[in-house]
């Protein structure tokens, strides 16, 4: 479906979190909802290739062109309380699907307000990428973001020497990669807050997706188990060789996937 309009919604703190909406804005759909280092434009690809929702709303999150700043109060509850606005502005919308980072959000959101029905793929939470915070933390001071994507790359997915030298050699792609690094301080403090012991308590069903590349190893592997653990009552599934960049990768068969678990 067609990107059709988009919508802006004012959120706490002063900031507001602009929506990208596919197919009919009319009508209640699904929420996507993105995590670190992406954006509604990276899921695109995604959204279109989906077809069994009548309308998908692909959220910028603060932090990011066109949405608002993270402001100094940002946290965990901040981006919890954004999507409740979003929910609150797409009035019979009860589906969202959240990317790493976003699955968490969207996990935790639904201890607070029922959800139809949730999906998460490879949801990040404490540890992930504690390690690397005080080096996030004095690239963020100096604004260097080109040493914060070298140390998501290296220090935190763990990415191959190679494929780190072959992205900083898209100068187009690494320059897209530093403007969407700037909040990762900020958001990967906010992954590794507390958590209950208990998510998507209010979730009338919950689909956890990890993919086959990633299933049960470090960084990615390790932390679905650890949100496996907290919904209990989840239904697990595989994408077969899939990655954590599998909207880049392979945009059609999560979208597959997704229309599969809609019913």
């Amino acid at each position: 479906m067609e990107q059709t309009i988009q919508k802006r919604v004012s959120v706490g703190g002063g900031s507001w979190v602009t929506v990208d909406v596919h197919g009919d804005p009319g009508a209640p759909g699904l929420v996507l909802l993105p995590g670190v280092m992406s954006d509604a434009r990276a899921w695109r690809h995604v959204a279109s290739a989906i077809s069994t929702w009548p309308s998908v709303m692909v959220v910028n999150r603060r932090g990011r062109t066109p949405s608002g700043p993270l402001t100094d109060t940002y946290s965990l509850r901040t981006e919890v309380e954004d999507l409740d606005a979003l929910l609150d502005a797409f009035p019979g919308t009860s589906a969202v699907f959240g990317w790493s980072y976003g699955g968490l959000i969207a996990l935790l959101a639904a201890n607070e307000r029922p959800l139809g029905r949730l999906i998460a793929y490879e949801p990040v939470m404490r540890p992930f990428g504690r390690h690397a915070l005080p080096d996030l933390k004095a690239a963020r001071e100096n604004e260097d973001w080109d040493a914060t994507v070298d140390i998501v790359n290296r220090k935190i997915t763990g990415l191959d020497p190679a494929r780190v030298k072959a992205l900083r050699a898209d100068r187009q792609v690494w320059e897209a990669l530093c403007r969407l690094s700037e909040p990762l301080y900020d958001e990967t403090l906010a992954v590794n807050e507390p958590l209950p012991d208990a998510l998507a308590r209010k979730a009338d069903h919950v689909d956890l997706i990890v993919g086959g590349a990633n299933r049960s190893t470090a960084p990615y592997g390790t932390a679905f188990d650890d949100v496996c653990h907290r919904v209990p009552a989840a239904t697990v599934h595989e994408l077969s060789a899939q990655g954590h960049l599998v909207h880049l990768e392979a945009p059609e068969e999560l979208a597959r996937l997704i229309d599969r678990l809609s019913t």
